[in-house]
């Protein structure tokens, strides 16, 4: 297999029929496979699937080991040279092909493109690593120069620190290398920590502008304390004093909280 299109599920019934549709419509020109890893949906997601025509390979977890474990556990199960972890509340809006021909080069680890809110809007989904600096204003963590801004992109190709995992194409011999998504994320940041590994790797991100898909998730309240656990853990894992302390400091008096909201 050429491409391994990784699906972690959990409760995904609503999105997943029009998210399976856009991989048979846009992956038909490519060798692929899809593994869709369910983390004991309590909805009809796996009844929806059985009834699909397309050949998908279905991984039932008996409990919900969330986002990280779920994509490790399919790519594991995967033959392909290339792993796309693809939400499973998303939709291809148009052919990979031409984002597959970027990760041929050797020194890209990882391929993100553009993501569109669910009224086709630009919504930012690339960025710089975390920082004191950017920790003050979570959005500063988004490429906010130039076109990163508008979503009116004057290259194709642009290089940065991260990718969001909604979509994040990787060379399978790289999520190897550095063991895939780091577990002790249970959702959040696990995305940013797999680009940092890869980066210091001394291999390339890049966020390819020409191609999108629409991603129907976003931010609620409610998750808020797990995106500060998850910067939390980042910080204790990427960080050197005293820049750690100061990031932690900062969280514990509660900043992500009160600007998680311009991060998404």
């Amino acid at each position: 297999m050429h491409l391994s299109i990784i699906i972690a599920n959990y409760n995904g019934e609503v999105f997943l029929k029009d998210c399976l549709e856009s991989i048979n419509t846009h992956c038909a020109t490519f060798s692929h496979e899809v593994i869709l890893v369910d983390n004991n949906s309590q909805d009809n997601s796996l009844a929806l699937v059985e009834k699909l025509s397309a050949p998908i390979k279905v991984i039932k977890n008996d409990e919900n080991v969330g986002f990280s474990k779920a994509n490790n556990i399919g790519v594991k199960a995967s033959s392909g040279h290339n792993v796309l972890l693809l939400n499973n509340d998303t939709i291809l809006c148009g052919n990979i092909t031409a984002a597959l021909d970027v990760l041929k080069d050797e020194k890209v680890g990882v391929v993100g493109i553009k993501m569109l809110g669910r009224n086709k809007e630009y919504r930012k989904s690339a960025g710089n690593f975390p920082s004191v600096w950017n920790l003050i204003k979570l959005s500063r963590m988004m490429k906010t120069n130039g076109s990163f801004s508008n979503g009116n992109f004057e290259e194709e190709l642009y290089s940065v620190d991260w990718v969001e995992g909604s979509f994040l194409l990787t060379k399978r011999k790289y999520w190897d290398m550095v063991g895939g998504l780091s577990e002790e994320y249970f959702m959040y940041c696990e995305d940013v920590d797999f680009c940092k590994k890869i980066n210091d790797k001394n291999l390339n991100t890049l966020f390819y502008s020409a191609i999108s898909y629409i991603h129907f998730g976003g931010y609620t309240s409610a998750r808020s304390k797990t995106i500060n656990e998850s910067f939390k853990k980042y910080a204790r894992k990427h960080m050197t004093q005293p820049k750690k302390s100061l990031y932690l400091m900062l969280l514990k008096l509660k900043q992500v909280q009160r600007n998680v909201k311009s991060y998404f």
